[in-house]
């Protein structure tokens, strides 16, 4: 323990008096590190956001859309464009053929940006949706002010709506939202409801469903008549969801008339699927950056051999007065490796500040970029810096220890 302690002791004297040098030389394994840190916050924040928000939908519900609900990367094939959309029969067979379903719900939607306006206030980039009255239940979107639409409400077209906490606070941040009229696409509605605030806030947007506007399904349809692009949410009955898929599957298949032999043609996810699929793709963005970070490190590595053959070339009468004194062979290994990882060990240490700095940047500048550093990028860029420094100082610590003594005192 003293000859670790003295060792030590003499590997941060050696920093201190090339600071210069020793900066420059961990400069690679500082950008490695922080590259570690700051993207590994990024891809935990957002793992942890996406995560929480598709189960608060619920993660007993079975999402059916025409195309696979999820993220999709690149060109749909022709197969996959020539869909037809979820239909409303879709929706009767899947609710009539599903046992292993609580209940069923549906969506309808139309492709445009929404706006909303109320007097002279204007919201644009609203969501817009026609669906049933237990849409709530089934997405889990309870009410925070007034009621939802009822069935008596819906089968009669009631021009009524509910709309999401982003839209009262805009049209009636000092005043009751309840039974004012706002216009929505050029339509009038009357507000008999206000949707509870997410808790969770979706990548990319201020808010999650804040923004949306919900209208009774006929209503909706008695508006934009010609509009198919229909969203069915199955919610099976707890520890039922495989079977309330293979349920829903068989009626889809059934009710689109889809040839035994032929692949579905509509999509069908859960939470937990879209979640594995989410991880599957920052596992790759994960892969890149050990990439990136490597490249980094091999640099930094590659630096630090370099100025420790310099080093041992500059100390080559200090070793040989060593090894004349006593010194072993495993001392002034240990002596030069303590050095090397202390070197390599304190541009971790920068890195890891640097990357803590970026990450609550992140959260001050761009608070919709989820941002939380994770303690296993801490660890790992500490010790990976560490590594750096033992692996690529073993040469020039190995060829110091076998220094003949006498030469090493001549050597001038």
């Amino acid at each position: 323990m003293k000859a670790f302690t003295e060792n030590m002791r003499l590997a941060l004297g050696t920093l201190s008096t090339h600071k210069l040098r020793s900066t420059l030389t961990v400069l690679g394994v500082v950008i490695g590190t922080t590259c570690v840190i700051a993207i590994g916050s990024i891809l935990t924040g957002m793992n942890r956001r996406v995560v929480d928000e598709l189960q608060s939908f619920g993660t007993d519900n079975i999402f059916i859309n025409k195309f696979d609900p999820g993220i999709h990367i690149g060109r749909r094939n022709r197969a996959e464009r020539m869909r037809k959309p979820i239909s409303v029969e879709d929706y009767e067979a899947v609710k009539a053929a599903c046992t292993a379903c609580r209940q069923v719900t549906l969506s309808l939607t139309v492709p445009t940006m929404d706006n909303a306006r109320y007097k002279n206030e204007e919201f644009n980039n609203v969501g817009f949706y026609g669906v049933l009255p237990n849409w709530p239940e089934v997405m889990n979107q309870p009410v925070a002010q007034g009621r939802f639409f009822t069935d008596a409400e819906n089968l009669h077209r009631n021009d009524v709506v509910i709309i999401g906490e982003d839209v009262r606070k805009t049209f009636f941040l000092n005043q009751e939202a309840l039974e004012k009229r706002i216009w929505v696409n050029g339509h009038e509605f009357e507000v008999i409801g206000v949707l509870e605030k997410k808790r969770v806030q979706s990548i990319g947007n201020d808010s999650s469903n804040d923004r949306d506007i919900f209208a009774p399904y006929e209503t909706f349809h008695k508006v934009y008549p010609s509009t198919k692009e229909h969203f069915v949410v199955a919610q099976a009955m707890p520890g039922m969801i495989s079977q309330a898929m293979d349920q829903a599957r068989t009626a889809l298949r059934r009710s689109r008339k889809v040839p035994f032999n032929e692949p579905d043609s509509f999509g069908m996810a859960t939470a937990d699927s879209i979640i594995e699929q989410f991880h599957q793709i920052t596992g790759a963005i994960a892969l890149v950056m050990v990439v990136v970070s490597s490249i980094g490190l091999l640099v930094g590595g590659v630096g630090v051999m370099n100025i420790m053959l310099v080093s041992v070339t500059e100390r080559t009468r200090e070793i040989g007065v060593r090894k004349a004194i006593g010194a072993r062979r495993r001392d002034i290994i240990l002596q030069f490796l303590l050095e090397a990882c202390t070197l390599t060990g304190s541009g971790g240490v920068l890195g890891i500040f640097l990357g803590l700095l970026i990450s609550i940047l992140i959260q001050v500048l761009l608070p919709s970029l989820p941002s939380v550093v994770p303690l296993w990028a801490v660890g790992t860029g500490f010790a990976v810096s560490v590594s750096v420094g033992l692996f690529f100082g073993m040469w020039p610590a190995v060829k110091a220890a076998r220094l003949d003594p006498v030469v090493a005192l001549r050597y001038e």
